[in-house]
């Protein structure tokens, strides 16, 4: 009596998606072996692919009937044995040398002769263009996802799947806590340790509901995705589902991380202006200590040896501050011009606006035509894949920023309107804080007019920020003791080459 091996196989693949279950198969060829009175010596089951060779169940089975364990196989269909030329092949091989008398199927009928031998390498043909046809059609279908910009793939922590319209689209939830994260990593006050802390204090969680690890949060750091293009296979794509950060906040954060620093303690104020100078001899920090009810301010010598061995008295510190503040301080009458200016600039820029934005949309136009000569240069093979990935991404680039740059101005076009007068009123305000004898609005005003702050010998050095140096430069500020000139027609030069 013949003895049969039953194998049962079925992968996660697609193409098994309607192919019944493992149980469902044991079942039914249990059935229909105890029908058809086979007598089965040992029962296969395996859980693989066969679009290739190398499944070690299936190569253990044959390996057994080539020792004459026994002497057929009972299964589903041609398809559960072979998808593959190679295992295909190999079956009808032991056919030819009797080392397979028989093989069963119950959606199958196998007769051992050169006919059935015939027909069974038809199924097997049959099963192989199948899967080749599949892989073509899943192949297309996903170079047509990658063209209209579609993540082929489970979102990443902040989107979420859009399974009718097969793409992906901001996370309600989670999406704001990525936002944050890249914006607080790109200070440069975080390590990857402390910003993982902080985004999982605010609630972030990962595609499990589980705290994101380090690990995780550097590779999201890394990820482009999240400004609107993506890389799959080493190639940059443009994205069509909405961006949660700016090229530039990701530009920003790949510059914290490649230059990854620890985040420095802040300074403990005890006295009010330390912590903002240093030495301009050595470069250490400036303290201050108290002796015979004066405070006196110096350096702290922590690199060794200074040639700044004087202490300067606050009262001489403070008079110096107040000569700081006060080179920005406009009145009342000059304000109001300035402001009057800046509305005409501001009408003047809203006609130029429309036609810059219009040059800039003709040249986005410009980069995909470029691309897409790119790409049929590449299908002509007239450049190697590597300078084509390196092109693409190049193109893609420079096209994100453009269109950043151009949504900034249809946005935000005399967006600087407002912040002009601000600073105008800053200025203005100038004067009201040189002039008090709080000391603390003084520190955060010199925070805002200026930077790199440096005492050498008993004299403050500033550098003005832009643009209250133009004020500071200029001939309509006040100094301490009053109004320098009274000419105004500077006034609308700063402006214009502020603007």
């Amino acid at each position: 009596m013949p003895k049969y091996y039953l194998y049962a196989r079925k992968s996660t693949d697609d193409e098994d998606r309607q192919i019944l279950s493992i149980e469902s198969q044991i079942n039914e060829l249990r059935e229909y072996a105890k029908k058809e009175g086979l007598f089965i010596v040992e029962e296969f089951v395996e859980a693989k692919t066969a679009k290739k060779p190398g499944r070690p169940i299936f190569d253990f089975m044959l390996s057994q009937i080539e020792s004459n364990l026994a002497d057929g196989i009972l299964a589903w269909h041609p398809d559960r044995l072979a998808r593959n030329s190679v295992d295909g092949g190999k079956i009808i091989y032991l056919i030819d040398i009797g080392k397979v008398i028989d093989l069963k199927f119950p959606t199958y009928r196998f007769d051992n002769s050169a006919q059935g031998k015939f027909m069974l390498s038809i199924a097997f043909g049959q099963s192989k263009y199948y899967i080749d046809n599949l892989s073509e059609n899943v192949k297309r279908g996903l170079r047509e996802k990658l063209r209209r910009g579609e993540w082929p793939g489970w979102a990443p922590v902040g989107y979420l799947n859009d399974y009718k319209q097969h793409t992906i689209y901001p996370d309600p939830d989670k999406a704001p806590f990525v936002k944050k994260m890249f914006e607080l990593y790109a200070t440069g006050k975080y390590s990857l340790e402390s910003i993982r802390k902080e985004v999982n204090l605010l609630g972030l969680s990962g595609a499990k509901g589980k705290p994101v690890c380090k690990a995780h949060v550097a590779k999201m750091l890394r990820n482009p995705i999240y400004y609107g293009v993506f890389k799959y296979k080493n190639e940059l794509h443009e994205a069509s589902h909405p961006p949660l950060i700016s090229k530039k906040l990701f530009d920003q954060v790949q510059e914290v991380l490649d230059n990854r620093h620890r985040p420095r303690k802040p300074m403990e104020v005890k006295y009010t202006f330390t912590g903002l100078m240093r030495c301009s001899y050595c470069g250490c920090s400036i303290t201050a200590e108290k002796q015979k009810g004066h405070i006196y301010y110096h350096c702290t010598k922590k690199r060794g040896i200074c040639s700044n061995k004087k202490f300067l008295r606050e009262e001489a510190l403070l008079s110096q501050v107040n000569k700081i503040i006060s080179k920005v301080y406009i009145d009342d009458e000059t304000k109001d011009k300035m402001t009057n200016r800046l509305e005409e600039l501001f009408q003047e820029e809203s006609k130029a606006s429309f036609s810059l934005s219009g040059q800039m949309k003709n040249r986005l136009k410009e980069f995909d035509t470029k691309i897409e000569r790119l790409i049929d240069v590449y299908i002509n093979r007239e450049i190697s894949q590597e300078e084509y990935i390196a092109k693409k991404a190049n193109l893609l680039n420079e096209k994100k920023d453009l269109q950043e740059n151009l949504g900034q101005i249809e946005k935000i076009s005399g967006g600087w309107l407002e912040p002009s007068k601000n600073f105008l009123t800053t200025c203005n305000q100038a004067g009201s804080v040189a002039w008090q004898e709080t000391l603390s609005p003084k520190k955060e005003i010199l925070k805002i007019l200026g930077s790199n702050f440096f005492l050498k010998d008993l004299t403050l050095l500033i550098s003005y920020n832009k643009p209250f140096d133009l004020i500071a430069k200029s001939q309509i500020g006040y100094n301490w003791l009053g109004r320098v000139d009274s000419n105004h027609n500077s006034e609308i030069q700063i402006l214009e080459s502020y603007h």
